[in-house]
């Protein structure tokens, strides 16, 4: 169209507007996937963590947990017991890290679009979402000590 109109005027650097907005976007598109891959993996590693403490807790208290079994608590209150021991240090944890989201907003708020830095549905989202992933971690070994064997459990040393 330039050149139908003056074809001696000098164009150069002609690109669409899409390729334009997503080159003056992208080192901003890269620090947030970097942070989004980091975010990542803290889950799971904190869901891994908590598993893991709860397997070692689960383990440690195995004559005591078959001694509940054996004088009468059932399945699902050994279930509770240890989803609820799990569920403490998460929430304990869930503490910490929403005192340190709310310590670090003027940091992040530069990487935020549409949402500012202390919205309060958003901290309840990802509060609720995480408690969910500690939950899901508290399972496993809430179910393997829900199966003990009390008789076993009380001869094993």
């Amino acid at each position: 169209m330039v050149r139908k109109i003056d074809p001696e005027l000098a164009v150069f650097g002609v690109e669409p507007l899409a390729e334009t907005l997503s080159r003056s976007v992208s080192t901003r598109r890269f620090t947030l996937l970097v942070v989004g891959l980091f975010a990542l993996v803290a889950l799971a590693l904190a869901a891994i963590g908590i598993h893991g403490v709860l397997s070692y807790g689960v383990a440690r208290r195995t004559r005591e947990i078959g001694l509940r079994m054996a004088l009468g608590a059932d399945a699902a209150g050994v279930v509770r017991l240890v989803v609820v021991e799990g569920l403490a240090l998460a929430l304990a944890g869930l503490a910490l890290g929403l005192a340190g989201a709310v310590a670090l907003t003027r940091v992040l708020s530069g990487l935020l679009f549409g949402v500012s830095p202390t919205d309060p549905l958003t901290y309840a989202a990802i509060a609720l979402f995480l408690l969910l992933v500690a939950a899901g971690a508290c399972c496993i070994p809430a179910w393997r000590a829900a199966r003990i064997d009390p008789v076993a459990a009380l001869r094993s040393e």
